[in-house]
């Protein structure tokens, strides 16, 4: 309890300095917490105060939740979360009143929540004023007396609603900034795009610089786009972009992995069905296609659907008409179609298992996304974001060593940009200090030299190697007859070549038929 020598005087200086302290953290105003945690600081060390909480109403759930306190732990801080019908907090929320409890041990109103106050032990006053914006109460501020017994409660309440007064404005401060920052993220070509995206669209290596000026090209317009790649390396990205950067950016982008459902689940997901179309339809549900009226709708894996979900796709490519199932009712809607495939789309043509007429009709405005191998240049700057982003979300800087990241550089990441953004977060969690060294990484990233893209294959996978390689051979090369005859699916036939590097050989091979059949 602070006692002054001429009390009047001594006050009025507690209060300024206060106000004065207080009024130059306006420059934290931006990182609103650590401010309010500032202040009441600021409070602790110039008065007589142990306890205090700023609480602020949620703007998703209205609950009342503690975001600054002074004398609490950080698990006694988390357990302030008040209904605005609750407590002495409530109350004061409720009538934007101050409120005042001589002592909480008589006080019925008083929950202690938060467990900081030892209601049987203590004699407390607790005092709270709201925080109030455009009149209009938006928290409470809350303390144990600021000044001693013989300074009458009106002072505390005095100096309290100052203070929540400059909490309020830097509040409103805040919200201001956040919501500037939200009109230039909506403002700016790649408005709502993450991180990644922009990283993507200033990268420095050639191949994709000429990937981003396709991307400038054709998103203004309404061309079909085909988009190429090994898996991993971003078409999903590049498909939200050329969406943000068109027309329709304020309009729905539609996802569908075309290779995630069966044929007959695939079709009611795209197109929609009646009710009572099949077992189990109780009611209508519109497909994919409606949701995307107006904006884009993102084919993925275009290169898995069955050649009857190929003809009813081009039907609605050439028309943008359909039916859902179980309807006759034709529907018309205006969407732009993104596709995108790891497979070779042309020798699927070649072998029968794609339609010609479907693939020049996707294939308007075909671009090829590079693999990570293509763009070494561009590595580091990845490394750098996955990092930072990995760092946030476990709460602790990690950095490369410069060994370690000439090793990743060398990498060829056959699993390209994922391949590297889960490689990134195993060894953030591995690291014992702030850096990641040579001595966590995998073992394939030390066998690994210039131009050495993957792990050595075990002995399993060398025999399965010669199993895939077998069939192809015995198939004429023929990837829909192998896969028959190894009893698995078309795209699981095209990752093991993919896998196992036959790649080069598939193609020589496609080549020489190519050169028979004239």
């Amino acid at each position: 309890m602070i006692r002054f020598p001429g009390m009047e005087t001594s006050l009025r200086e507690a209060e300024l300095n206060v106000l004065y302290e207080a009024s130059r953290v306006i420059g934290q105003a931006l990182k609103l917490d650590q401010a309010l945690e500032t202040i009441l600081g600021i409070l602790s060390a110039s008065l007589s105060m142990k306890r205090a909480t700023v609480t602020l109403q949620d703007e998703e759930t209205d609950y009342l939740v503690i975001r600054a306190s002074q004398g609490l732990s950080e698990k006694e801080k988390n357990r302030g979360v008040y209904r605005q019908d609750e407590g002495v907090t409530g109350l004061i929320f409720r009538t934007a009143r101050p409120y005042v409890v001589p002592d909480i041990s008589k006080e019925p109103l008083f929950l202690n929540k938060t467990g900081s106050r030892s209601i049987l032990k203590e004699s407390i006053t607790f005092l709270g004023v709201p925080i109030v914006l455009h009149g209009k109460p938006i928290g409470v501020l809350n303390v144990d007396r600021l000044f001693g017994n013989e300074i009458p409660y009106e002072e505390d309440i005095r100096l309290l609603t100052i203070v929540a007064t400059l909490i309020a404005q830097f509040v409103s401060l805040n919200r201001q900034v956040r919501l500037r920052e939200e009109k230039l993220r909506k403002d700016c070509s790649l408005s709502g795009s993450d991180a990644q995206a922009k990283l993507f669209m200033v990268g420095k290596s050639p191949a994709l610089q000429a990937v981003q000026e396709q991307i400038r090209k054709v998103a203004p317009s309404k061309a079909s786009v085909l988009l190429l790649g090994e898996s991993g390396t971003g078409k999903t990205l590049v498909a939200k972009i050329i969406h943000e950067l068109s027309t329709r950016e304020k309009q729905p982008f539609v996802k569908i992995n075309c290779a995630s459902l069966p044929e007959n689940l695939l079709e009611s997901e795209l197109f929609g069905y009646e009710k009572g179309a099949f077992t189990g339809a109780m009611k209508a549900k519109p497909g994919r296609v409606e949701e995307a009226d107006g904006g884009t709708i993102f084919l993925d894996e275009i290169g898995e659907l069955s050649l009857n979900l190929q003809a009813k796709l081009l039907r609605f490519l050439q028309e943008k008409e359909f039916e859902r199932l179980g309807s006759t009712r034709t529907q018309k809607v205006d969407v732009r179609v993104i596709a995108a495939t790891n497979r070779d789309l042309a020798g699927a043509v070649s072998e029968g298992a794609f339609r010609t007429d479907l693939y020049y009709r996707l294939n308007v405005f075909p671009i090829r996304v590079p693999a990570l191998r293509e763009r070494k240049e561009d590595i580091a700057d990845l490394l750098t974001h996955f990092l930072e982003k990995t760092s946030r979300e476990y709460g602790r800087p990690v950095r490369l060593t410069a060994p370690a990241l000439a090793r990743f550089t060398k990498y060829d990441w056959p699993g390209n940009v994922r391949e590297m953004e889960n490689l990134v977060e195993r060894l953030v969690i591995m690291a014992d200090g702030e850096e990641i060294c040579t001595g966590i990484l995998p073992v394939y990233l030390h066998e690994a030299g210039p131009g050495e893209g993957s792990a050595p294959l075990s002995r399993i996978e060398e025999m399965e190697r010669k199993e895939v390689l077998a069939a192809l051979e015995h198939n004429g090369w023929n990837q829909t007859r192998t896969a028959r005859e190894l009893g698995v699916t078309l795209r699981q036939i095209g990752y093991r070549i993919k896998k196992f590097g036959l790649e080069q050989a598939v193609e020589e091979h496609r080549r020489k038929n190519r050169l028979t059949a004239r």
